[in-house]
């Protein structure tokens, strides 16, 4: 049975068909922005999940004093995301090809914080697809028990449905996971206006019937436990970068589209943000393990009976497992970057049939699905990893923004000088840009920490770990690139150009078609040429030099003696002993192999050409011929 792999993935796409596939603003908004505005579902919860470790579970007396700290909390987490994307708007603007934190450290931080940049958003990348998804499923298995004990393999399904839809294309993938992500602004809109509506007519309830989260230990209000609340709230943040580093993915002007999309993408988070955490406040919404506040907010707004509490968790189920589509958008653009500069596997630079980096998009679907199953799907052991590499990433970023700053402010007014990626020019605004991007590395550089510090026993030592040891495979990656390129080089000399003597040897098993086929071939090149027969069975051998005698009878049948039966060795101690006696000559050895119509009767055979010639191609001045014989079926 023959796969139709085009109507899976979509017809192939011409190179120069890549302009095409640039995204609108509004479908980009639903490809880039998933992943920030998912974060409204938790950012306020995560909030109260901490400041009740002070309040415990009541909400009366010192628990609601405690629990109204979320606003002036959740307007310095607005007031921070502001910041952050004033930062990154001077970042799409500066850096128009895109990359983000990668491109920028790089340019003005130098090789290793651009490594660590980059490490900390492929783990980012790669945790937000397993915490989206596991997130997602966990609503979908609330809704229907049943298919708990199924959650892992849900996951994976739905992580193969994104890898399979991202596959077809930018433009396509924007256009399937548009739906959902509009879907989820309609409902939270919708059910924020009526919460208001219902809030200044003095007709909103409080919520009831909550299985509030009870601490077995509870501690002091401090200012470091509301810094706490602060760092949690600040998941709000995560996926703000996403826009800038898929700059490419936009229709020109590419800058001012990636801009004015990340404009609207922070004032919807902000609005929703704070919207939802006023609301939560006023029904006295309450952190639970069974009952999530954007439930809670849509209960008490519509009513447990109301089909539009059922469409607001709907929709709230939808972005969550759509929010990894933002990982799928940028891990493979990173990926290319990281490679292009030689700290990956060159692999992950190659478009697709469809224009997209395939390479890429497997990698993440491969990392992200172990990871789901590794942790077994669940939400809150891959919390404690999430959210340490975005921040540690924002403040290299911004860092890198305030040195290209002052870089900038030590120009003379109209003077131009060529950066590492981009022209440098005089711009009369540099100090107020420089102080913005200055407040915004200070301030995700504290959440950084405090996330380090107070989740490391938790998991986050892992991703502390893991960081630097990524860094260290891009070392590894990036030496052997440069031996490779050091060996292959030149180095501006004009090289000898001489014909070699060539030894070609035929690597023989028996003697029938296939064997004529090589020797025509041999002859074909016009170089001396002797067959090889290595006899691992001697009866084998004694029929094979007959058969060459009565049915070839020309040139010379040699028998390798192999008392172990190995196949590789006698025939490497032949080539050496060829090489001694002709050197600098090159030997060619012609093997077959045997072809067959189906992958099942392929694998029948032996097949093992790849293993001689992975054998032959460590000898210097070899040179390997595979020879197939192709074997069609007669039906």
């Amino acid at each position: 049975m023959k796969v139709n792999f085009s109507r899976l993935f979509g017809k192939p796409l011409k190179t120069t068909d890549l302009a095409h596939q640039a995204v609108s603003n509004p479908i980009g908004l639903a490809v880039f922005a998933s992943d920030a505005l998912s974060s409204t579902a938790y950012a306020t919860e995560e909030i109260l999940l901490i400041l009740s470790m002070a309040a415990g579970a009541a909400w009366a007396g010192q628990g609601g004093a405690v629990f109204g700290l979320s606003l002036p909390v959740a307007l310095a987490i607005a007031a921070l995301l502001v910041v952050v994307t004033l930062s990154y708007r001077q970042t799409i603007h500066a850096y128009p090809g895109g990359g983000g934190a990668y491109i920028v450290a790089r340019d003005n931080l130098g090789e290793l914080p651009a490594q660590i940049a980059g490490a900390a958003l492929m783990t980012d990348y790669i945790l937000t697809v397993a915490v989206s998804i596991s997130s997602g499923v966990a609503q979908i298995t609330s809704a229907f028990p049943a298919l708990l004990p199924y959650r892992v393999e849900l996951a994976v399904g739905v992580i193969i449905f994104m890898t399979v839809v991202n596959l077809r294309g930018v433009k396509e993938s924007g256009r399937v996971f548009a739906v959902p992500t509009y879907f989820f602004l309609v409902t939270m809109f919708l059910m924020l206006g009526v919460g208001f509506v219902r809030y200044l007519t003095g007709a909103l309830p409080t919520a009831v019937d909550v299985d509030a989260l009870r601490h077995t230990t509870l501690e002091p209000l401090t200012v470091f436990l509301v810094l706490r609340a602060f760092s949690s709230g600040c998941t709000a943040l995560t996926g703000i970068e996403a826009i800038s580093n898929g700059i490419t993915a936009f229709r020109e002007p590419r800058s001012r589209n990636a801009a004015l999309t990340l404009s609207w993408m922070s004032g919807i988070l902000v609005t929703l943000f704070l919207g939802i955490t006023f609301l939560a406040n006023q029904i006295h919404a309450l952190p639970s393990e069974t009952e999530t506040v954007i439930s809670q907010l849509a209960r008490t707004i519509y009513g447990a009976e109301s089909l539009f509490y059922l469409l607001t968790l709907a929709g709230t189920t939808l972005i969550l497992l759509m929010a990894a589509n933002t990982s799928y958008a940028d891990f493979p653009r990173l990926g290319a970057l990281l490679a292009r500069d030689g700290f990956l596997p060159r692999q992950l630079t190659y478009r697709g049939n469809r224009l997209v980096f395939d390479w890429g998009i497997t990698l993440l679907a491969v990392l992200a699905a172990l990871l789901v199953v590794v942790l077994d799907a669940r939400t809150s052991a891959l919390i404690p990893l999430y959210a340490i590499g975005v921040f540690l990433s924002f403040t290299l970023s911004q860092s890198g923004m305030v040195r290209r700053m002052y870089r900038i402010g030590k120009l003379r007014p109209g003077e131009v000088r060529q950066g590492l990626e981009t022209a440098l020019t005089y711009d009369p605004v540099w100090r107020r840009q420089m102080i913005i991007s200055a407040v915004g590395a200070v301030c995700t550089g504290i959440v950084m920490v405090v996330f380090a510090v107070t989740k490391f026993t938790s998991g986050a030592w892992f991703v502390v770990v893991l960081i630097p040891l990524i860094v260290a495979v891009f070392a590894q990656i990036h030496h052997h690139y440069k031996h490779v390129a050091q060996n292959l080089s030149l180095n501006g000399t004009r090289p000898e150009l001489r014909v070699h003597p060539v030894q070609t040897i035929i690597l023989v098993d028996d003697v029938h078609t296939e064997t004529v086929e090589l020797i025509n071939f041999a002859k074909s090149l016009g170089h001396p040429w002797k067959a090889v027969h290595v006899a691992i069975n001697p009866e084998k051998a004694e029929r094979t030099c007959a058969k060459w005698q009565e049915r070839i009878g020309e040139g010379e049948l040699i028998v390798l003696e192999s008392p172990y039966r190995y196949l590789v060795a006698p025939i490497q101690e032949y080539v050496s002993v060829l090489q001694r006696e002709q050197p600098g000559c090159f030997v060619h050895i012609i093997m077959g192999q045997l072809v067959m119509d189906t992958l099942w009767e392929q694998s029948l055979h032996q097949n093992s050409a790849m293993i001689f010639d992975r054998a032959f191609s460590r000898i210097d001045n070899v040179a390997v011929t595979t020879v197939p014989y192709q074997i069609h079926r007669v039906e």
